[in-house]
């Protein structure tokens, strides 16, 4: 297949396979997007007089063929084809003749990915958003499941004051408020049209951009072309931080998993199908499945950093090394996808233990509930503190083990549903137009 740039001499193979890379295979995740794009742009050019009525009815028809052979699993880029742009435009030719070139009129491939990259972006926010959800929706029934279930709460993993599951839980579900704020972030710099920007100057065609952003689902577009292409590697590296901040808030889940496991905390639980076992120690129950999830969710947490090195010291306009970004990204998202699910499908299954402050390990968690009682009956902070100090240290501190907390977002007072409320706000912005 002649590449649609060629300009008549063969390329030297060795170049070619080195800036071809996977990209390929790459590409295959953006063909329905590709032809979703395509589809537009006919109907744009059609609407303008670049493309007669018929021309593209026959365009689209043959377009929708490809994208069901997508679909169906069917479709494959030509080892000789460069991108999953030149691949349709190639099918179109062979199966249309002259007419299958006309579809190239008014953009350039620059463009042409861009959009495929946005679309393919806003598609993945919106699945990663749901994950989020289920996920966000999980913790919180856990929260109030288990909100009178104490244990102990640490500063510098040294014993400290009162906590319960439902604020270990529901501290969580708060988290993934946060998390989907910056989700929503990048769904707000995807959400916007590049096409029509060409290769980043426009194009001297009346092009109808304001249809083209409708038909495709934006909210807006990037106006100025040589913004829509400086946008090239922004929404990635966006998206890449809000999946950081999703993989940050999962990484520390998984650790407090894998401590509150382990036989010296005994906290949780889990059947032992969900555990693996040691070659030489019959007891163990080792938390793999968490620990796995810990180490992706430090990678994904390297990944900003990743793309924006290798978006550094560009000057405006495109350049190859952007096309390296699907190499980073891509499998990323799909790591993002697969931690959300497995932090799900674990929690599923986990069991709390609700006799864990039965232990005299734990009586000194309750030395500021006796000081702030004593306060309560009239006796000066500092005279209260001191008092309870002497008892520690003579060995004479009996803990009552209770605690009264009323305040917003403490032990007695969750605020489930003002947190409930605050993640409907976060996520409103994520939808399809």
């Amino acid at each position: 297949m002649a590449k649609i740039w060629d300009k008549g001499f063969d390329a030297n193979k060795r170049v070619e396979a080195f800036t071809v890379g996977n990209d390929r295979e790459l590409d295959l995740r953006l063909a329905k997007h590709d032809i979703t794009g395509s589809m537009a742009h006919i109907r744009m050019l059609a609407a303008i007089g670049l493309l007669e009525t018929e021309e593209e009815r026959v365009l689209r028809n043959e377009l929708l063929r490809i994208l069901s052979e997508v679909e169906n699993g069917s479709f494959r880029l030509d080892e000789d084809a460069e991108d999953i742009h030149s691949q349709v435009e190639a099918i179109l030719t062979e199966r249309l003749g002259e007419m299958g070139k006309k579809i190239h009129s008014g953009r350039s491939r620059n463009d042409q990915v861009l959009l495929d990259i946005k679309l393919y972006l806003k598609e993945e926010i919106l699945g990663i958003k749901e994950e989020v959800l289920v996920l966000f929706e999980q913790l919180q029934w856990l929260s109030e499941q288990h909100k009178e279930v104490l244990l102990p709460g640490y500063t510098h993993l040294q014993i400290a004051m009162p906590s319960s599951f439902g604020l270990w839980f529901g501290a969580y579900a708060e988290t993934l408020v946060d998390d989907m704020h910056t989700l929503g972030a990048a769904w707000r710099v995807a959400d916007q049209n590049p096409l029509g920007s060409a290769a980043g100057y426009g194009s001297s065609f009346p092009l109808d951009r304001e249809m083209t952003t409708r038909e495709l689902g934006f909210s807006t577009m990037a106006y100025n072309v040589v913004a829509a292409q400086m946008g090239r590697g922004k929404s990635e590296r966006i998206l890449s931080q809000a999946m950081a901040n999703i993989a940050s808030t999962l990484n520390r889940l998984a650790a407090d998993n894998c401590l509150f496991l382990s036989g010296n905390f005994g906290f949780i639980s889990y059947p032992a199908e969900l555990t693996t076992g040691s070659s030489i120690m019959p007891h163990k129950k080792n938390p793999d499945v968490w620990e796995l999830i810990r180490a992706h969710a430090n990678r994904l947490q390297s990944l900003p950093n990743e793309i924006t090195l290798m978006t550094t010291n560009m000057p405006h306009g495109y350049h190859r090394d952007y096309q390296l970004l699907k190499e980073l990204l891509f499998p990323a998202i799909e790591t993002m996808h697969t931690l959300l699910q497995m932090t799900h499908f674990m929690l599923q299954h986990i069991e709390v233990n609700r006799e864990i402050l039965d232990s005299s390990l734990y009586d000194y968690l309750f030395t500021v509930e006796e000081v702030n009682k004593q306060v309560l009956q009239g006796k000066a902070f500092r005279e209260a503190y001191k008092a309870v100090g002497r008892e520690v240290e003579e060995g004479s501190f009996r803990a009552e083990k209770k605690v009264n907390h009323t305040h917003a977002g403490s032990i007695g007072n969750l605020c489930t549903e003002e947190i409930k409320k605050k993640m409907e706000i976060a996520s409103i912005w994520i939808k399809q137009a």
